[in-house]
């Protein structure tokens, strides 16, 4: 009996131990983990690599997000945290934040498992991992190569390599035109948006600002201008209700001026102008 319940007690206490020294598994969708032991728990990927789903059109159609005011996330801000063996501080603000660097994605491997947020991490919305931006922090994304932009929400940790700036779900990175080729240059500027007091309406202080000198060629249509935040982001989401085309706030103080794109044709933008004044849009003008 006694060599029974000696046994029972050093099989507790081993379990018990392996339990305490185990390494805190990642939260996020790459890398992303607080522990100080590299990448611990990658195992529990049902996928051995990373790959892309087959429908890319899909992911070119999805329309950018419209940046809402959010509380700092409960999960994920830690700071400071380490991985790999390098230590890494969040920031307090993500306000008045641009970046330009190196841009990667990930994929399916990671599809619906937690992020560093907490959330599940979803391929097909428009999403992004980054080091040191507080979670989440909104921002528009620009290939420098060719000009094209998105909005993407970042909620995650990562891309843990010194010559990555920002990891990129799949989605977006189809609508910058980097997920064929892995890698992209890239400027990341943070949008700030701040809550509007007694309204109940968020405002984002720079929804878009101008692109850089790379998407100088970019063609657009302007929908409206107007003096309150409110009436664009009215139109907006009426836009939103009947097209799949890019629809942003670009906010010129005083003015909030709702422009439709990027087209990368006069033809397609024409074709835009068109079906836009078939359902009642007037006064569409190009853009700039």
């Amino acid at each position: 009996m006694r060599y029974w319940i000696a046994l029972f007690s050093l099989i507790n206490l081993l379990a018990l131990s392996a339990c305490q020294s185990a390494p805190t598994a990642p939260a996020g969708g790459g890398t992303s983990t607080t522990s100080d032991n590299g990448a611990p728990g990658s195992d529990r990927y049902s996928q051995k690599h990373d790959a892309a789903p087959s429908d890319r059109q899909s992911a070119l159609q999805t329309v950018n997000p419209a940046p809402i005011y959010e509380p700092k996330s409960r999960y994920g801000n830690h700071s400071p945290y380490r991985v790999y063996g390098v230590s890494y501080t969040v920031m307090d603000s993500a306000n008045d934040y641009i970046a330009d660097g190196t841009a990667s994605w990930y994929g399916s491997k990671f599809h619906g498992h937690r992020t560093s947020s907490g959330e599940a991490y979803d391929m097909y919305k428009l999403s992004a991992a980054h080091k040191t931006l507080p979670l989440p922090t909104w921002a528009k994304v620009t290939n420098l190569d060719n000009g094209k932009s998105t909005i993407v929400r970042v909620n995650d940790r990562g891309p843990f390599h010194s010559e990555r700036l920002i990891d990129l779900s799949w989605a977006a990175a189809v609508k910058l035109g980097i997920d064929q080729q892995g890698t992209g240059r890239v400027r990341v500027e943070a949008i700030t948006v701040a809550a509007d007091n007694g309204s109940g309406q968020s405002v984002a202080a720079a929804l878009n600002s101008p692109p850089p000198a790379a998407s100088s060629s970019e063609l657009y249509l302007q929908l409206g201008a107007f003096s309150q935040i409110q009436s664009a982001q009215n139109l907006v989401a009426n836009i939103r209700s009947q097209f799949q085309w890019p629809v942003v706030i670009r906010p010129t103080a005083p003015i909030y001026r709702v422009w439709l794109g990027p087209f990368t044709t006069t033809d397609e933008r024409d074709t835009a102008r068109q079906s836009l004044a078939e359902a009642g849009f007037d006064a569409v003008n190009a853009a700039p």
